[in-house]
């Protein structure tokens, strides 16, 4: 089944090409289906490399999706045309009324502040707090995730001593947990990012479950009973590319960066980096859309609680 998208939306030319499904607006009209509709609050400044990500993701599954796209109004976007956000970016005003089957809230770069000193911290705290009653199933990435934990259980970030960045293996605590159903026992995510979150702050918190982990990479993904809050640490949404242009760009600007691990053979940055990751990024999402969302949420959204 497709993904629902704006008519014009860069991603639609990217998506296309790689044979995902995608279905504009205006012929989505034409069908009498309910899809899922989930909200993605973009904080990245790649905003349209981001929204090709998760729409390549949510769109890799047999449901059909709906997908909207919110900004926080309380921060300017300045990688990015206002022409684009004013096209397909809807304000927190606009959406408070709604309910939705799930929301996504990305990572930003913003790791290096206190959360109360980002600048739209309040905003967030309003519309994570607005989830709890009109999102079925929220799903948090890297920041976000960090983000979440702090607001909604008080769980703190932590700096690491240098920044973790590459492709790590992790692997699967709770087998049961059905959003990793099918998963291999060892499977590869990305993570770039300078902070953490520790076990210990964790476990401390009973509603907070531990799903995956990493050796290397510390605590990958954690969820409430039920799955109505999911927290994951990395970015496996990522295009094979990301990382390198993330390296390409600090080396370029003389900033201390190491070559990201596991990433290019032998740590070899003359050679094209090497892709582990996707399918398990695909198998999480479809899971979390299937098992969480789709599986649970009220066919009357109204009725979420």
């Amino acid at each position: 089944m497709p993904i629902k998208i704006p008519n014009a939306l860069p991603a639609r030319e990217t998506l296309e090409s790689e044979n995902i499904f995608v279905i504009t607006e205006s012929r989505a009209i034409c069908q009498d289906i309910r899809p899922l509709r989930i909200l993605v609050l973009n904080l990245m400044p790649t905003k349209v490399a981001t929204e090709t990500q998760l729409a390549r993701v949510l769109g890799n599954t047999p449901l059909q999706v709906e997908l909207e796209l919110l900004q926080v109004k309380s921060h300017e976007a300045k990688n990015v045309s206002q022409r684009h956000m004013l096209a397909f970016y809807k304000t927190f005003d606009a959406v408070r009324d709604k309910r939705y089957d799930g929301m996504v809230i990305t990572g930003a770069p913003v790791e290096h502040l206190p959360f109360e000193e980002v600048d739209y911290w309040d905003e967030l705290c309003d519309i994570m707090e607005w989830s709890k009653s009109h999102v079925h199933s929220t799903f948090h990435i890297c920041w976000g995730a960090q983000a979440g934990l702090y607001y909604h259980y008080g769980v703190p970030k932590q700096p690491l001593k240098q920044k973790l960045f590459g492709v790590f293996p992790h692997k699967v605590e709770r087998k049961q947990s059905i959003l990793f159903r099918g998963f291999d026992d060892v499977f590869m995510a990305p993570h770039s990012r300078h902070t953490t979150v520790l076990r210990e702050d964790v476990e401390a918190v009973p509603a907070l479950k531990i799903i995956a982990s990493s050796d290397e990479a510390g605590v990958y993904a954690i969820h409430t009973e039920g799955g109505r809050q999911v927290f994951i640490m990395g970015h496996s949404e990522y295009d094979p590319d990301t990382l390198e242009k993330e390296y390409l760009r600090d080396k370029g600007q003389g900033l201390p960066i190491d070559v990201p691990k596991n990433y290019y053979p032998n740590d070899d940055d003359t050679r094209p980096p090497r892709v582990t990751w996707r399918g398990h990024a695909n198998l999480l999402y479809s899971n979390w859309l299937n098992y969480f969302v789709y599986q649970n949420t009220p066919y009357d959204l109204s009725e979420i609680k």
